[in-house]
């Protein structure tokens, strides 16, 4: 996340007529660029939205008029100007002011589509970026080979990351022996890790999206302690977490919406699904068709 300096100078070069490129950005555009931080919490998000929804009578109002408005406190308005880089409120306000005087957008700032279309765009660039890391897929292979030899294989998720890691773990289930979801922090996590060790496991496939839980860096710990090995996927390649893995994936979240959306980490898990498919095809194949025979005998799924 960039210091406040570095956005102040982003917003000031934003701003700033020497610093204009030749077709000058929209408002809208400016303030999504201004806003787009992943670490931002749902309520700060709601402020962010409401900025760049209502930018021209917003840019003026008081901190109570703008709280009132958003439905929030005033000091969440000012923790949220802190978190995108000002020093209060006031400082906000002006640059909020600043860009609305700049100019009031017209049918080139209408064809950028809405902010349900400004997310899509979003996750669009986040799957490109996942596309050019899969040029390079010797680490996806080799990641899901050893995923794919642990046994148990313990698969973690807590808070937010809760509906990934169950997304993982009930597709690696029809094609892995023993997978173990752990779902609940605390001293709940440790005795499900350190029991997947005991039972001959040698890897954690964990996830930590944004909010990041010190409960996550706590249980990774206790696995890396326990001598598991962690492959992580996360939002972002440096800090604690991506540190105390043995390999880690960076996939981008979208951030434009209130709530994260999760596009590339999807299909970074479907990718790791699929290396360890081909990591042991015979093993594969026979859980699969022993699936569907259990599946049509008990006729788990509707007929098309």
């Amino acid at each position: 996340m960039p210091s406040p300096q570095q956005a102040r100078a982003q917003a000031s070069a934003i701003t700033s007529g020497r610093a204009a490129p030749a077709t000058e950005a929209s408002p809208t555009s400016r303030l999504r660029t201004l806003f787009d931080r992943p670490r931002l919490s749902p309520g700060q998000r709601r402020i962010a939205q409401y900025l760049i929804e209502h930018l021209h009578e917003a840019a003026f109002l008081s901190i109570t008029d703008l709280a009132d408005r958003v439905g929030v406190s005033q000091p969440s308005v000012t923790r949220f100007a802190s978190a995108v880089g000002f020093s209060g409120y006031p400082a906000l306000r002006e640059q909020l002011q600043a860009v609305a005087l700049g100019g009031r957008g017209g049918p080139a700032e209408e064809n950028r589509g809405n902010e349900l279309q400004a997310a899509v765009d979003a996750e669009i660039e986040n799957l490109a970026n996942l596309r050019r890391d899969f040029a390079d897929a010797d680490r996806v292979i080799e990641a899901g080979r050893e995923l794919a030899a642990s046994a148990p294989l313990t698969v973690l998720g807590l808070r937010i990351s809760v509906s990934l890691a169950e997304y993982f773990a009930y597709a690696a289930r029809r094609i892995h022996p023993d997978v173990r979801l752990v779902t609940s922090g605390g001293t709940v996590a440790y005795d499900a890790l350190l029991q997947s060790r005991e039972a001959g496991g040698a890897w954690v496939l964990a996830f930590s999206m944004p909010r990041h839980a010190h409960e996550t860096l706590g249980a990774v710990r206790v696995a890396r302690g326990a001598g598991l090995k962690v492959a992580l996927i996360t939002d972002l390649a440096l800090g604690p977490l991506a540190d105390e893995a043995d390999v880690a994936f960076a996939t981008g979240t979208g951030s434009r919406l209130v709530f994260d959306s999760y596009a590339a980490p999807g299909v970074m898990c479907a990718a790791l699904l699929q290396a360890m498919t081909d990591a042991d095809p015979g093993r594969t194949q026979a859980r699969l068709e022993e699936y569907e025979h259990v599946a049509d005998e008990h006729q788990f799924f509707l007929r098309d």
